[in-house]
């Protein structure tokens, strides 16, 4: 996979990247899909490799580079590794650690970023609520102020790694209504009145956890809040960039790796006596797969360098968002289809591969908000 970024030093990252998720998770990837999680050391393992701390800043803990060395490196262990739901949790890390590094003191960065990029920690982010969606101006989860200490009332669902996390981002109500009234803290396991409600079965990236999450009068450190009160909504909306590009990644990925699949199954299996690939309307779906992988993957890298450039591109990476989507839902059906009956079965990466892409035109905005805000900007 070759992006319009494409150095020597993200060739470097993705051999990197390559050979650990080879060594560390491909040989477990169904395994852990059945069991519903990955060990948790294996955050300490990845921390150790040197790969969750990739485009962050070295004072932070992190090993420097920006959202192009990310997505290298999301990308090859999606390909690699197999398993769709180990690198997302693995990398929960991405979309909750970003606004505490933007916005953060330096105090909070020491206590809650670095450990993470250590692999000590495991964050989360928390801010879709039950009944809420993708509408976070109209969030209801209550932080009223209490001297030193915000008490927290209310639910979060839908949080990739809520199970297993150290403290979640949390985007709470301190204010009046609208997105005027929103903050953003840090709440942390342990913290009295917080608690995991349940862990939530899902289609799709199963071996990562996702959690809903209860609030019961928690009590939260005033010095755990992320900027100003009432200021977290710019924040979040500026976070969802990254965040719809990095899924816009590892839809190119999950595509790729479908590709490759159908392309081999389509080599070895045999039918009227010679191998599918001799028949033109197979040989014209894997033409097609890979016509839309390609246009997909120009558009992600496009959005991701002009992000990287500090350019606003909401627009764009809204649009690359729903074209990579779109392609992964379209290249995996195919997948499946061109591998038949052996397609249904778990015992092969297509079927999980067609669970796991079914969350991309959902997660992270839907395709219907994405197309809201690429009318609103006009595509740029």
């Amino acid at each position: 996979m070759t992006y319009l970024f494409e150095t020597e030093e993200h060739t470097a990252l993705r051999t990197q990247a390559r050979r650990f998720a080879q060594e560390h998770i491909a040989p477990h990837a169904a395994r852990w899909d059945e069991a519903e999680e990955f060990p948790i050391e294996l955050y300490k393992t990845i921390a150790a490799a040197g790969l969750v701390g990739i485009g962050y800043p070295e004072e932070v803990g992190g090993g420097g580079g920006d959202l192009g060395h990310v997505l290298a490196v999301s990308e090859e262990m999606v390909v690699a590794g197999t398993s769709v739901g180990t690198v997302v949790g693995l990398g929960s890390h991405g979309i909750a650690a970003p606004p505490v590094i933007r916005f953060g003191s330096d105090e909070q960065k020491r206590r809650f970023v670095a450990p993470v990029l250590r692999g000590e920690m495991i964050c989360a982010l928390a801010i879709t609520e039950p009944g809420g969606g993708s509408d976070v101006a109209g969030l209801t989860t209550r932080a009223v102020r209490d001297g030193d200490h915000y008490v927290v009332t209310g639910a979060k669902t839908f949080i990739t790694s809520g199970c297993r996390a150290d403290w979640v981002l949390a985007a709470v109500r301190t204010g009046g209504p609208g997105h005027g009234g929103v903050s953003f803290l840090v709440i942390e396991q342990g913290t009295p009145g917080f608690h995991v409600s349940k862990k939530l079965k899902k289609t799709g990236w199963w071996a990562s956890d996702t959690a809903e999450l209860a609030f019961d009068g928690a009590r939260v450190p005033v010095a755990n809040r992320i900027g100003s009160e009432n200021g977290a909504f710019p924040m979040i909306m500026s976070n969802f960039a990254g965040e719809r590009l990095m899924l816009a990644g590892q839809c190119v990925a999950i595509a790729e790796l479908a590709y490759r699949e159908a392309k081999r199954y389509a080599k070895e299996r045999v039918a009227f006596g010679k191998p599918i690939t001799g028949f033109q309307v197979i040989r014209h779906k894997l033409a097609d797969m890979a016509t839309r992988l390609a246009a997909a993957r120009a558009l992600t890298g496009e959005a991701a360098v002009r992000v990287t450039r500090g350019e606003a591109a909401a627009g764009l990476c809204a649009m690359a968002k729903n074209a990579a989507t779109d392609m992964c839902s379209a290249v995996v059906d195919e997948a499946v289809q061109i591998h038949g009956g052996m397609g249904y079965m778990r015992e092969v990466i297509v079927e999980r591969l067609y669970r796991d892409a079914r969350l991309y035109p959902i997660g992270g905005g839907t395709r219907e908000i994405m197309n809201e805000i690429i009318s609103k900007t006009e595509g740029y």
